[in-house]
C-alpha cells in the first residue's frame, strides 16, 4: 500500500492552522464540535498522555507521509470493509467434534460482533469498563473483542495460562462488566475470584455449555442480543473518539503486577498502516490468508489477526488450542497461508522438526538437501550485498528442494515470514534464508502498538530500519555508541490505565516512548538491540554488562544449549546457568528429562552414553561439560574487555517452559524468576 492509497482509503489531513504570515503552528487532528459524530471523531483533548479510562490524547498530523491521513476508528474501518467485500470469507472455525469447520462473511462477522454489542450493552456493559476474554483464538475471541469496541468498552484479553489470582487482576483493575471464557476449565478460575469483583455484571462461556447456572452460553449471548435494537448501539457508537481508548493490553508482568497499556484507535491502525507501507505491495487486499494460534492477548497478534482481517479484509482460519504442541502443522496444510506469524519459539520448534526429518534421509537426499541450501544462502548474501540475480543454482534448488519442503510445511503460497516477540539467533534465521524462507523481524512493543522496526529481504541485520512513520532515536548514548531505543509517532499508546507517574516515565513530555532497551545503529541505519537497561549487570567491580550478547554468542557457539543465562549483578565476576535441549510433554508442554534426538546423536558423537539430563547432571558427565566449557571460552574471544567474560558455568535440571515457570505466556524469559529458584546453584558457583 502506498502513502497516496492509504489517503485514498482513509482520507487526508486537517485541523492544520497558520498564522499570519502563512507558517504552519498547530498540526492536531480537528475535534468534532458536538462530540457525537463518532465513532470516527477525533474528541476534544489538550494532553499527548493519560491513564484515566475516560482519558483522551491530540492527534499530531503532518502535511506530509502517512501522518497526513486523517485518523478513523476500529467500527468505522469494519464497517467500511464489511459493505466493500460483504460475501468474502474473513473466518474459518477450527474442526468442531465431527471435523466441520464454521465460517464467517465479512457481512455475517459484523453483523456477529453488532449483535454481541448490543447484548453487551443490555448486560450492562458501560462505558470505559472492559470485556475481559479468557479462552484460546476462535471466531467468538475475535467478536467478542469487536463487540466490547462497538459498545464503547475495552477490550481486554487475559493469558490463558494465569492463575486464578491474575485473571482477578486482569479484571478488577479493568473494572470488567463482562468476563467470556472459553470452556469449563477458564470458568472455574473466574468462580473462584467473582466475589472479589464488584463492578461483574455476566460471565459468558463460548464454547460448550456452562456448568454453572448463571453462567450464559454463546447461544445465550446472542439470543439477548438479535432482541435488542440498534438505537442503543447506534447512541453508543456516536460518542466514541479515535483518540480514547479501544484496547488494553496487559504487560507480561515479570516483576510485580502487569501495567496496563492504553491503546487507542488511531494508535493500533496507524501502525498497521506504517507496517503495510513497509512492506511494499507485497499485501493485497481480499488476498491474503492468515493462521490465528499466537495469544490474542499479546499486541501483535492482535495487529496482524484482528486489525489487518478487518482492514485488509483478509480470512482468519483458527488453529486448535493443541498448535504450539505439534497440531499447528495440520492447520498449516489445510489454509495455506499467504502470511506466518511466528515466535523465535515456533521457528525454533519448526527447525528441530526438520533437522529430525533430515536424519531419516539417505545419503543422496542428503547431498542434493546441503547443495540446495548452499544454493539459497548464495542467493540471499548476495541480494542482501546489493546483488539480487537469481542463478540456475537457486533456480534449481528451488524446484528440487525448497518448493518440496514449503509444501510439506503448508508454506506454499507464504509470501512473508515474520517472527517478532523476542530475539531469534542467527543461525535459525541464517537455516531459514537458505531453504528459500528468509524470516523478517519485526521489533516493537504493545506501548508502540505493535512494530517500530522491521527487516526485509533486502536488509536483515539486526532489527531492521524504523518503519515509515515510526520515529526512531537513541538517549543518552555511551562511548560504545549505544543509547536507550526511543519511539515516537501516531503508534505510541495513551498511557498506563490507572499509573500516571509510570506513564510519565514511560512517555516524557515531547511524546517519545523509552522503551528500556540498549540499541545501536550502523552506517546503515538498521537497529540493534544489545540488552535491556534493567537487565544490566554491575559487576562488584563497575562494569557495567549487557547480558544479551553474550548469551547469544555462547548458544551461537554451541547449538544443543536451549538457555544460557548470564549471572553477575553485584558480583566479582560473570557465570552461566544453561539448559540443554530435551523432549517436551506434547499435551502440557513442559520439559521431560530426556534429551533431544540432536542432543543425544551429538553426545553419542563426543563419547557420552548419557541419554537424559538428570544422567548428564549427576555424573557430571566429562564430555558434555568439557564441550560447554569450551563454547564458552570461544564465546570470551568475543568480550570487549575481561569482566564481559564468563568464569564459570551449571547446567539446569531441565529446560525453561511455561509450566515450570520461567517463561512468561510470550514465552520471555523471567529471569528474577530463574534466579530465585536457583539461589543456591547460582551461589555455589561464587563460593
Amino acid at each position: 500500500m502506498s502513502v497516496s492509497q492509504a489517503k485514498q482509503s482513509y482520507g487526508g489531513i486537517n485541523g492544520i492552522t497558520r498564522d499570519d504570515k502563512g507558517n504552519q503552528t498547530t498540526r492536531y487532528a480537528l475535534a468534532s464540535e458536538t462530540g457525537l459524530d463518532g465513532p470516527d471523531q477525533v474528541l476534544s483533548a489538550d494532553v499527548d498522555i493519560t491513564s484515566d479510562a475516560n482519558g483522551r490524547v491530540r492527534i499530531k498530523l503532518d502535511s506530509n507521509g502517512l501522518n497526513s491521513i486523517m485518523p478513523q476508528s476500529i467500527p468505522g474501518i469494519f464497517t467500511k470493509t464489511a459493505k466493500r467485500y460483504p460475501d468474502h470469507i474473513a473466518l474459518v472455525s477450527r474442526p468442531d467434534a465431527n471435523g466441520k469447520r464454521t465460517t464467517y462473511t465479512f457481512q455475517e462477522y459484523e453483523s456477529s460482533v453488532r449483535t454481541v454489542a448490543k447484548a453487551f450493552l443490555k448486560l450492562g456493559l458501560e462505558r470505559y469498563h472492559s470485556v475481559c476474554i479468557l479462552g484460546f483464538n476462535s471466531p467468538e475471541w475475535f467478536i467478542a473483542d469487536l463487540a466490547a469496541i462497538y459498545a464503547g468498552g475495552f477490550a481486554t484479553g487475559i493469558y490463558t495460562t494465569n492463575s486464578p489470582e491474575a485473571c482477578q487482576y486482569c479484571a478488577e483493575h479493568s473494572q470488567a462488566n463482562i468476563i467470556v471464557v472459553e470452556d469449563d476449565k477458564q470458568l472455574q478460575k473466574i468462580l473462584q475470584i467473582k466475589h472479589n469483583l464488584p463492578d461483574l455484571k455476566a460471565i459468558v462461556q463460548y464454547d460448550g455449555v456452562p456448568t454453572d447456572k448463571d453462567t450464559l452460553s454463546w447461544n445465550n449471548l446472542l439470543d439477548i442480543g438479535k432482541k435488542e435494537s440498534e438505537d442503543k448501539l447506534q447512541s453508543v457508537l456516536k460518542t466514541i473518539g479515535v483518540n480514547e481508548c479501544c484496547t488494553l493490553v496487559y504487560t507480561s508482568g515479570t516483576v510485580g503486577n502487569p501495567k496496563a497499556v492504553m491503546l487507542s484507535h488511531d494508535n493500533v491502525l496507524h501502525d498497521l498502516r506504517m507496517l503495510l507501507l513497509a512492506l511494499g505491495n507485497v499485501l493485497k487486499e481480499k488476498s491474503e490468508i492468515v493462521i490465528s494460534y499466537l495469544p490474542l492477548s499479546h499486541v501483535a497478534a492482535q495487529i496482524i489477526d484482528i486489525i489487518a482481517n478487518i482492514m485488509m479484509a483478509t480470512t482468519v482460519y483458527f488453529a486448535d488450542p493443541g498448535a504450539l504442541k505439534g497440531t499447528l502443522i495440520n492447520t498449516l496444510s489445510v489454509a495455506q497461508p499467504t502470511i506466518f506469524l511466528g515466535v523465535p519459539r515456533v521457528w525454533e520448534k519448526i527447525y528441530e522438526k526438520m533437522q529430525e526429518k533430515a536424519r531419516s534421509n539417505g545419503t543422496i537426499k542428503t547431498c542434493i538437501a546441503k547443495w540446495a541450501k548452499a544454493q539459497g544462502l548464495s542467493y540471499y548474501t548476495n541480494k542482501l550485498n546489493g546483488v539480487d540475480h537469481k542463478h540456475w543454482g537457486y533456480i534449481l534448488a528451488k524446484w528440487l528442494v525448497f518448493d518440496k519442503v514449503k509444501a510439506v510445511l503448508g508454506f506454499n503460497r507464504c509470501q512473508l515470514f515474520v517472527t517478532a516477540a523476542a530475539p531469534l539467533s542467527n543461525d535459525i534465521k541464517k537455516y531459514f534464508m537458505s531453504l528459500d524462507m528468509p524470516l523478517l523481524e519485526v521489533y516493537g512493543m504493545s506501548e508502540s502498538g505493535g512494530a517500530q522496526t522491521l527487516t526485509s529481504k533486502d536488509f536483515m541485520e539486526g532489527v531492521g530500519r524504523p518503519i515509515p512513520g515510526a520515529y526512531t532515536k537513541l538517549d543518552n548514548i555511551n562511548e560504545h555508541g549505544e543509547g536507550e531505543v526511543c519511539m515516537g509517532g501516531r503508534h505510541i499508546f495513551m498511557g498506563y490505565l490507572k499509573a500516571p507517574e509510570k506513564t510519565e516515565e514511560a512517555k516524557d513530555k515531547s511524546g517519545w516512548l523509552h522503551s528500556g532497551d540498549l540499541g545501536k545503529f550502523d552506517s546503515k541505519g538498521n537497529l540493534f538491540i544489545t540488552g535491556r537497561i534493567k537487565e544490566l549487570i554491575i559487576t562488584s567491580g563497575g562494569e557495567n554488562v549487557a547480558p544479551n550478547n553474550i548469551e547469544h554468542a555462547i548458544l551461537s557457539e554451541l547449538p544443543y544449549l536451549s538457555n544460557a543465562m548470564v549471572i553477575g549483578d553485584k558480583r566479582k565476576y560473570l557465570t552461566v546457568l544453561v539448559t540443554l535441549k530435551s523432549d517436551m510433554n506434547i499435551e502440557t508442554g513442559a520439559p521431560l528429562d530426556t534429551l533431544n534426538p540432536d542432543v543425544l546423536k551429538w553426545a553419542q558423537s563426543i563419547g557420552s552414553s548419557a541419554k537424559t539430563v538428570t544422567e548428564v547432571i549427576n555424573s557430571r558427565d566429562p564430555a558434555i561439560y568439557g564441550e560447554i566449557d569450551k563454547a564458552i571460552k570461544r564465546a570470551n574471544t568475543q568480550a570487549i574487555s575481561n569482566a564481559q567474560k564468563v568464569q564459570k558455568f551449571e547446567i539446569l535440571p531441565h529446560d525453561f517452559s511455561i509450566p515450570t515457570g520461567e517463561l512468561g505466556p510470550t514465552l520471555k524469559l523471567k529471569k528474577n524468576v530463574v534466579q530465585k529458584m536457583y539461589a543456591d546453584l547460582i551461589d555455589k558457583m561464587y563460593e
